[in-house]
């Protein structure tokens, strides 16, 4: 059982390390887009930069329902 538990918070500890990563580039991105990148270029990175950052939400999202939602091994 303690193997399990132990497998079950590095995968929540990678999902969270994922989701920010994502979430870092999506605002880079995002910052580049708006200020920097011009025409088409700006568009295309300012889509990818929301696609990362709800990408990045939903990483998060399935992080925190894995913990919250855990079955109660003890009944």
């Amino acid at each position: 059982m303690a193997g399990n538990e132990a497998n079950r918070v590095a995968t929540r500890r990678r999902r969270q390390l994922w989701a920010g990563v994502l979430a870092l580039v999506g605002l880079v991105l995002l910052i580049i887009g708006v200020t920097v990148a011009d025409g088409i270029a700006a568009w295309v990175e300012v889509v990818v930069a929301i696609l990362l950052l709800v990408t990045s939400y939903i990483v998060q999202h399935l992080a925190r329902r894995e913990t919250v939602y855990q079955p109660d091994e003890r009944r």
